[in-house]
């Protein structure tokens, strides 16, 4: 027997057959992610960082093996402060192409703002072994090691950075900042006027000149470099701050007070603005306000007893004794022997008419004096008015004090104004809603994600000539028009039921007008036609989860008025639990029973049933975001913010708000 191999031709013929059918289906592919690249990247430059996010995840759908994409996802992210996130993305890149230094420097500054900077420095170090002329990286580290308190290192970086970099201004102020740190005034300010000779618009070095006139109380010298600094950066709150205290120091009450205005109305929660303020409308005779600044300090640091005594000497002398009596007891529970808040104490009883409690006061004044250790108090004095203390201090004689802040030091911003920044957008802490039968299809705003379930597949196969349902977790607004014809389309339903003989040949409809119902908020409708249709087929895991959907809705609105709502929330349960146990692999329910829990507070098992329906779904962007959350209730910040970050890469941008906030507090 023979084998007849084809011939050389013929195998050419086939091969070419085969190419002419593959190549354009190759191309094509080829050319869909490098289009998608291109416009992901334009989208990036023109700071759209959401929207590249969407092209990026479709790019790494196709090509997971690509490292460009995990990159310019990652600077995407990092510009949403998603830092974690940034982290992860460019982590994937270095994996596929070890050899490129900005990847490197993109996971240095990303780690940077975790307050990792021995991570970061390691990173920096290879960045800079792979292109070692670059100088943002060469800064970087050297700020790395400044936050480190390695100054001795940080100044020899700085030395090999000026001889790269003669004209380089911001070493020169740097390494002046350092000395700074290493109580060495002198020095720095030789170093900063350097830097200010190569760069006289350099701002931050014009406020480290204010910082060290400062220490050394010149203070009109300290004057004029903090006005300098504030021409060139007039919304730096820190330096209206500092030239406010340097104004205060020369008697020039009214400049000072136009600094502190001028940065709360900057920053409108700034502290030590507010004490100040205080202090010097207490000074200026302004009681009522300066109250409303004290108002606010002790709000924003309800212990603060310093802030309490100086409210309660303003409510003594607007006359509001009693106010005035229960601000100096606060105090003096705290500071026993703190004779100048008995003794103003002891006033305010004599004004009430309580001469036994004045009495008491009185006499615990008169045995402090009387004990050797405890010395006599100093009195305010004109010397003593230009006296300062940080704001760490807690000594109630200084309670007449400016504040400062503890550490002076000049600010080194990393931001940039740009479009796009959804995370600066203000977003309610709360869950994702539970999903349920809808007529409308599912939409986060971007994404193009739908969820899908073979029941509901299988239903709306056999509903014929009915609507199409699908899975949402949206509640729409209905306008005027919906609401008509969804009104409408209820009443041509009821007429279809009403008139059949058999209920079994109509239990469809039944769950189709439940549906309209869940729509136009009529929960009570819809649970009575959901109760009546699982009489005729108890084994619908639909049923039982669209019911679910609507005890919980009207366990919510319940709970408002405040109502009982126990019954409602283990009926919700009991629907949630039966839908399980005949849907097994439908993650929706498994999301939903998570959320039943986590609004309870049972944060482990709402975890664990969320975990189950990212297993089920790993697209499910909602089930990220409540776990996220939920995580976040229960203490565990870290594994939060990571989900949280895989919400939004998901396509809920919501969550950047959320990841914002919390990197804040």
């Amino acid at each position: 027997m023979f084998i007849s191999y084809p011939s050389i031709e013929e195998m050419r013929k086939v091969l070419f057959l085969i190419l002419s059918v593959l190549l354009p289906t190759i191309a094509r592919a080829q050319f869909n992610t490098d289009r998608l690249m291109i416009t992901g990247r334009g989208a990036l430059y023109y700071e759209d960082y959401v929207l590249s996010i969407q092209y990026f995840n479709q790019v790494l759908n196709a090509k997971p093996y690509l490292y460009e994409p995990w990159f310019f996802r990652a600077v995407a992210k990092f510009y949403l402060d998603d830092f974690i996130g940034a982290e992860h993305d460019v982590t994937e890149a270095i994996k596929l192409n070890p050899y490129i230094s900005d990847l490197y420097e993109l996971r240095g500054i990303s780690l940077i703002h975790q307050n990792r900077f021995d991570d970061a420095i390691k990173d920096y170090d290879k960045s800079l072994s792979i292109n070692p002329s670059n100088q943002g990286v060469w800064f970087n580290r050297v700020l790395c090691r400044i936050e480190n308190k390695d100054y001795i290192q940080a100044q020899t970086d700085l030395d090999t950075v000026i001889v790269k970099w003669k004209n380089f201004a911001n070493a020169y102020s740097l390494k002046a900042e350092v000395f700074l740190l290493q109580k060495d005034t002198t020095t720095a300010a030789e170093w900063l006027d350097k830097s200010l000779e190569i760069d006289p618009y350099n701002a931050d070095a014009w406020t480290a000149r204010g910082i060290i006139a400062s220490s050394q109380s010149k203070w009109n010298d300290a004057e004029k470099f903090y006005t300098e600094a504030l021409r060139l950066k007039p919304k730096n709150v820190g330096n209206y701050i500092n030239r406010g205290m340097v104004r205060y120091n020369t008697n020039n009450l009214r400049g000072a007070m136009s600094d502190y205005d001028t940065a709360l109305d900057i920053d409108p929660n700034n502290f030590i603005g507010h004490y100040n303020r205080g202090l010097l409308r207490m000074q200026l005779g302004d009681d009522n306000r300066a109250i409303n600044d004290f108002d606010y300090v002790i709000q924003l640091e309800p212990d603060n007893v310093l802030a309490i005594f100086n409210r309660a000497i303003l409510l003594q002398q607007t006359g509001n004794i009693e106010a005035a009596i229960r601000d100096y007891t606060t105090v003096i529970d705290q500071f026993p022997n703190f004779w100048t808040g008995l003794s103003r104490r002891a006033e305010c009883y004599r004004a009430l008419g309580l001469t036994a409690k004045a009495e008491q006061d009185e006499f615990k004044i008169l045995k402090a004096q009387m004990d050797k250790r405890q010395g006599i108090q100093p009195r305010w004095s004109k010397n003593k008015s230009k006296q300062m203390r940080k704001r760490s201090e807690i000594d109630p004689n200084k309670y007449n004090q400016l504040v400062v802040a503890d550490e002076n030091n000049v600010e080194h911003e990393y931001k940039n104004a740009y479009r796009g920044r959804v995370q600066n957008r203000s977003v309610e802490q709360s869950l994702r809603s539970m999903y349920y039968l809808s007529f409308t299809a599912y939409n986060n705003g971007i994404n193009n994600y739908q969820p899908f379930s073979d029941r509901i597949e299988d239903f709306n196969v056999l509903n014929k000539g009915g609507r199409t349902i699908y899975v949402n977790c949206a509640q729409p607004q209905l306008d005027e028009g919906t609401s008509s014809r969804l009104l409408a389309h209820a009443d041509s339903l009821s007429d279809v039921i009403l008139a059949s003989q058999n209920v079994q040949q109509v239990k469809d409809k039944l769950i189709e007008r439940a549906i309209t119902y869940t729509v136009l908020q009529n929960f009570d409708g819809a649970i009575s036609d959901l109760t009546t249709y699982l009489s005729i087929d108890s084994l619908s895991p639909l049923a039982y989860w669209q019911r679910a959907f609507c005890h919980a809705r009207m366990s919510e609105f319940d709970a408002s008025r405040g109502m009982d709502t126990k019954i409602a929330k283990a009926k919700t349960l009991d629907d949630i639990d039966i839908a399980i146990s005949l849907d097994t692999s439908n993650a929706y329910l498994y999301y939903n029973r998570a959320n039943i829990r986590a609004t309870g507070g049972d944060y482990t098992r709402a975890i664990a049933d969320y975990t189950t329906a990212i297993g089920l779904d790993p697209s499910l962007a909602e089930a990220y975001y409540n776990r996220g959350l939920t995580r976040l209730n229960a203490g565990l910040r870290t594994e939060g913010i990571s989900d949280l970050s895989k919400a939004g890469e998901l396509g809920l941008y919501d969550a950047y708000s959320i990841i914002k906030r919390n990197k804040k507090n």
